[in-house]
């Protein structure tokens, strides 16, 4: 169900409220360049800043502008189960395809508690869950042995984004649950890696400007051709790279969508801007790479 290349879409604002237009926008961007689906409200969508109705609004938004041309996996996630199960099932009625749950982050459950929290939310919609590792954010990360028992429980829990790093994970992942249980990189530099271990795509954050890049890159490990993809990679890796280092996601996609024209570089507290020499070093790179 999750194959391909599927773009955590940033929240663009003006003047601290949701920029509907630009969301838009910036939708039809990524479905005019063969993107397969959108995950609105996630990490790079600045969820935690969200108030609930702006984070409804921007569900109803994603799916009204992707008008059936590719998946709204949604970000439903939370630290509170309650809430977690509220989003979920408005994502539900409001016609989206999927959810993404995040790994609870703060009150660090216990694996536990994680069986207990998924599956009351699983147990809430018809929706396919796609998990979200992310330990980097989160503290903890999904067992293997965890997800085993939450797919058996709750069959509509069927994904995994694996952001922790390691492809290890991938291998882990693949020999311990069935084939029909899919993993996606969250992270755009180990695509390649993740795909050739058994991932079937990413959730990616650079693809918010390179979009064809991305849905090429995914879409020629699929189909084996192993040259083409190694070389869409290598072309890529110095944005991935450039993108993962200079500041906490999404300050560095928003201030490059910021470069090319595409938004405004306005981000909530309590993420601020690049500072002057570390955007001077983006500059460069997009530069480099003739996105700007």
């Amino acid at each position: 169900m999750f194959e391909g290349a599927h773009t955590a879409i940033v929240t663009p604002f003006n003047n601290n409220s949701v920029d509907e237009t630009s969301l838009r926008e910036l939708i039809d961007f990524q479905f005019d360049n063969n993107i397969s689906g959108i995950v609105p409200c996630g990490t790079t969508g600045e969820s935690p800043t969200l108030t609930n109705t702006e984070h409804k609004r921007i569900i109803e938004v994603a799916v009204d502008a992707t008008n059936s041309r590719g998946l709204v996996i949604a970000g439903t996630g939370s630290n509170c189960t309650r809430e977690a199960i509220e989003m979920t099932q408005f994502a539900e009625t409001s016609g989206a395809d999927a959810v993404l749950l995040v790994c609870p982050y703060y009150n660090k459950p216990s694996q536990e508690g994680l069986f207990q929290h998924y599956k009351a939310i699983a147990q809430e919609t018809s929706l396919p869950i796609m998990l979200y590792s992310i330990p980097g954010r989160s503290v903890i990360e999904i067992s293997v042995q965890t997800q085993a028992r939450l797919h058996e429980a709750c069959p509509n829990i069927c994904a995994m984004k694996e952001a922790g790093g390691k492809v290890s994970r991938v291998e882990e992942i693949k020999e311990t649950l069935p084939s029909s249980y899919e993993v996606l990189s969250g992270d755009d530099a180990l695509t390649l890696p993740f795909m050739n271990k058994g991932a079937v795509g990413v959730v990616s954050v650079a693809s918010n400007i390179i979009p064809s890049q991305l849905s090429a890159l995914v879409a020629s490990i699929l189909q084996g051709k192993t040259t083409e993809a190694e070389t869409i990679n290598a072309e890529c890796k110095p944005l991935f790279e450039g993108l993962l280092g200079l500041d906490t996601n999404p300050v560095p996609i928003k201030e490059a969508m910021a470069l090319t024209g595409q938004i405004s570089n306005e981000l909530r507290l309590p993420l601020v801007g690049l500072d002057e020499k570390v955007r001077d070093d983006l500059v460069s790179l997009l530069k480099n790479l003739g996105l700007i």
